[in-house]
């Protein structure tokens, strides 16, 4: 049985969570797959990419700009997370969350979460930065 959309306090409902496109970078397939199902099963648009190259192509498509959050992996080394930043930051604004190993460095523009094996903490740390960015955009059109 699927899980219901989750409740408005802090994370997403259904019509907020549908309206929702998220790009998922890993350089881990199965973590992908089951990450991508997780934000999938709450309702959100979900794409992905494995590898850099794949965000280099989604880059150039200038799809990416579409997107309201862009994830990174635990899997992806440090050289390419700044690279895939880069990228990124150079057509949109939309919130960066990369998933963090202890000792990892951290970077500058970024939102982390602690790598859990808890997928509660992973779906709610998602709709939380995307609540923020709402709030953020109303306040701006005000």
């Amino acid at each position: 049985m699927i899980p219901p959309p989750l409740n408005p306090c802090g994370r997403a409902s259904g019509d907020d969570a549908r309206s929702k496109h998220i790009l998922l970078v890993s350089y881990d397939d199965r973590l992908l797959v089951k990450q991508r199902m997780l934000l999938e099963n709450q309702g959100y648009k979900v794409a992905t990419a494995l590898g850099l190259e794949a965000v280099k192509e989604a880059a150039a498509s200038g799809t990416h700009h579409a997107f309201d959050l862009f994830i990174l992996g635990l899997s992806i080394p440090l050289a390419a997370k700044k690279e895939i930043i880069e990228t990124f930051r150079r057509h949109c604004r939309a919130p960066i969350l990369s998933l963090w190993g202890r000792g990892e460095q951290i970077l500058d523009a970024v939102n982390y979460l602690e790598f859990s094996s808890k997928p509660a903490d992973f779906v709610r740390s998602v709709a939380t930065i995307l609540a923020k960015g709402d709030g953020a955009r109303r306040r701006a059109s005000s």
